[in-house]
């Protein structure tokens, strides 16, 4: 219990008690030996306000003190996913970077399930404190154009802390199908697209949704076939089942190295050193079908901004030591370390993209 004692303008003074935030009693000291009703509420107003500032002159220290030394417990940071799959390794290479640096351990829980709706739910509700982090892929600004259900918007949901790196997609066909470019392909579905259908690793993912939006760019129509994974459209599209396919960059390097499938153009920017005779399709032609894989680190939204401020800072640090970059273009990823403010732009920029892909393809699930 603690007293505030203050004294009105009329010489009458109030005592109050504040425990736990509560008003409890109300002792009134009159120095003027007549108390009006009217004065009784000038005063009890008076101890109110007083008692505002104080829970304000105490709490305020204590909730900076609590901001100045996060971390103080262990971090989970939740991959929407199973163990083993891309956005897994990376989370484990960079949350142990955090953990080494930051002192606590930044952990891993592998909540899986709904293609990562389940997961991001989890963190959306989680309390924004900083203890529990989102790590995910282009799930995060696809899923919830797609289903209807999704339970979670990337914008309003989450405070960004930093899109970390990017992989683009990949245009392949069989080599034995004669076409070498994008604008061969193109001129070979206009002129019979019933000989042509793509494989992509699974509805939603980014390949699939680049190879809807090279239907939508081109005005051409071919059937997509969806696998369980980029491995089984990989090795459809090896094996001649499909003529074409559309494939997370990572997942085809060495099938195009070794001569299985023939890269057409990379959806990146710039051209990759993992591969860099592969030209990209802004080089091919069609600047359009730009598009890329991107991973993700968020915090509920409300995350004090010092906590997410720091977390940004110190992975920066990590994705700039040379090891970890080899790590990332080993993965098939370029690193990109966007601030909070971009990161924040960047999730806008993409929800709004894959919607538009999303609605022209009629994709939309759930309705």
């Amino acid at each position: 219990m603690r007293n505030i004692v203050t004294r009105s303008p009329n010489n009458v003074t109030a005592r109050v008690g504040l425990c736990r935030g509560r008003l409890h009693w109300v002792n009134t000291e009159l120095v003027a030996p007549v108390l009006s009703k009217h004065r009784l509420v000038m005063i009890l107003n008076l101890a109110r306000i007083s008692l505002l500032c104080a829970i304000a002159i105490v709490a305020s220290p204590t909730s900076a003190a609590a901001q100045s030394d996060y971390p103080n417990r262990p971090v989970r940071v939740v991959v929407p996913f199973a163990p083993g799959g891309v956005v897994d390794v990376m989370a484990r290479l960079l949350m142990q970077g955090l953990s080494e640096r930051l002192g606590k351990n930044f952990f891993i829980d592998n909540v899986g399930g709904a293609g990562g709706n389940i997961g991001t739910r989890n963190v959306a509700h989680a309390a924004k404190d900083g203890y529990t982090l989102l790590m995910t892929s282009s799930s995060f600004v696809v899923n919830p154009s797609i289903h209807v259900d999704a339970g979670f918007n990337p914008i309003k949901d989450f405070s960004p802390i930093m899109v970390a790196a990017a992989s683009p997609n990949v245009f392949v066909v069989h080599p034995a199908q004669s076409i070498t470019t994008m604008q061969q392909l193109v001129e070979a579905v206009r002129k019979d697209p019933t000989k042509f259908s793509y494989a992509h690793s699974g509805v939603g993912t980014t390949p699939h949704l680049s190879g809807e939006l090279f239907k939508l760019t081109t005005k051409t129509d071919i059937v997509a076939v969806p696998f369980t994974g980029a491995g089984p459209a990989l090795q459809a599209a090896a094996g001649g089942h499909t003529p074409m396919a559309v494939l997370a960059f990572p997942a085809a390097i060495s099938s195009i190295k070794a001569g299985a499938l023939r890269g057409l153009a990379v959806t990146s920017e710039k051209r990759l050193p993992a591969l860099p005779d592969l030209p990209t399709v802004g080089e091919a032609g069609y600047p359009d079908l730009v598009a890329e894989t991107l991973i993700f680190i968020a915090a509920p939204a409300g995350t004090p901004s010092d906590i997410t401020d720091r977390l940004n800072s110190e992975l920066r640090a990590i994705i700039e030591r040379p090891d970890i970059q080899q790590k990332f273009d080993s993965y098939g990823f370029t690193p990109l370390a966007l601030t909070p403010q971009e990161s924040a732009a960047r999730v806008s920029q993409e929800f709004d993209k894959w919607k538009k892909v999303v609605l022209g393809a009629q994709l939309r699930q759930g309705q």
